[in-house]
């Protein structure tokens, strides 16, 4: 029971850490396709 709970806050932890690099690296919609042939 003691390795499930840790394996599951391993997981939050490893959840957390992947949104905040993701949103990082991401850039908005708006400046990633900001050519004079796209509309948004």
């Amino acid at each position: 029971m003691k390795s499930f709970l840790l394996a599951c806050i391993a997981a939050g932890i490893f959840a957390v850490v992947a949104v905040v690099v993701l949103n990082t690296i991401q850039e908005p919609v708006q400046r990633a396709f900001a050519t004079s042939g796209v509309r948004l």
